[in-house]
């Protein structure tokens, strides 16, 4: 039973108007799935979001976010792909793969377009949205063997804060087999690219920081390494909260100049190169109807930060 204090875009009922996908997107799940006909495409899309919908009411899987492309269309995107066919054993991250934007989409267009699979490590708090997934793209285990890692980041049992390595102080560990882990403790200073996608902005800006902390421990000291990204975020050109109008959400949110002192305050200004840039979601200033009367429109912010 649905709790009657959730807020109100936790109540709203799914509308297949909001099925839209471009023809990139259709590309994508058609090679994935199998599935050519358009109809009969529209028509699995559709049941597992509903069957994802009814374990977690979140507003993105009501709208479609989990279908629409997001990783391809950054502009670190090809930095990665370079990455992946120029180093041995490039190991690429995908943290917080299965949230509810995504239901792991993303490492599935990275492998699609040439990274290695065996290189690639997917994590994420919950198995669910690993396990549907599978059934989106009819996939199994086997069939697409990328290992996942269900922990929780803020676990210092999971992954806890080390000083970012550097080229006189590389890790003293051999890079782990990726199946193996238990943890992201043992990949610290072993990550060639780390991809983080609507996760930072889940936090306030104490755990925003924290998460950083976290994964600069992670990166390799190899000039090129990256963490990018995209999160959630406002118009402002200052660190502050989005309020949607009449909504009970607040929601931290770094400026691109803030962001950029955060993650150089982490490697030392001149170690990094940090890009940045706003852009206006999708959805109108009310979001897919989610927020009525909004006259603040989400924004989403873009991001890498790079090893120089």
């Amino acid at each position: 039973m649905e709790p009657n204090n959730l807020p109100r875009v936790y109540k709203m009922s799914l509308e297949e108007q909001f099925y839209n996908l471009d023809v990139e997107e259709h590309e994508f799940f058609k090679r994935e799935t199998g599935i050519e006909d358009e109809e009969e495409l529209k028509k699995h899309i559709i049941a597992v979001q509903t069957k994802a919908y009814s374990i977690y009411r979140y507003p993105c899987i009501r709208i479609f976010e989990f279908a629409r492309l997001k990783i391809a269309r950054l502009p670190a995107y090809s930095n990665l792909l370079k990455l992946g066919k120029e180093r041995k054993h490039p190991v690429f991250l995908d943290l917080g793969c299965c949230c509810w934007y995504y239901i792991e989409n993303d490492t599935r267009k990275a492998i699609q377009d040439g990274y290695p699979s065996e290189s690639v490590l997917a994590t994420d708090l919950h198995v669910d949205f690993w396990q549907l997934g599978h059934e989106m793209f009819r996939s199994s285990q086997q069939s697409f063997p990328v290992p996942f890692l269900q922990g929780n980041i803020l676990d210092k049992s999971f992954l806890d804060i080390h000083p970012p390595f550097t080229k006189g102080s590389p890790p003293s560990s051999p890079l782990p087999v990726l199946g193996t882990l238990t943890s992201l403790n043992p990949l610290r200073g072993h990550v060639d690219a780390c991809y983080i996608a609507a996760v930072f902005h889940l936090f306030n800006e104490e755990g925003q920081t924290a998460i950083a902390e976290k994964l600069a421990g992670l990166l390799s000291p190899e000039p090129g390494s990256m963490i990018f990204g995209v999160h959630g975020s406002r118009s402002d050109s200052e660190k502050g909260f989005w309020h949607p109008t009449g909504s009970e959400r607040y929601m931290f949110c770094h400026s691109p100049d803030s962001w950029k002192d955060l993650w150089e305050g982490l490697f030392g200004k001149g170690s990094v190169e940090v890009k940045a840039q706003l852009r206006k979601e999708i959805g109108g200033d009310d979001f897919f109807g989610t927020y009525p009367g909004n006259k603040d429109p989400n924004h989403v912010m873009e991001w890498s930060v790079t090893r120089i």
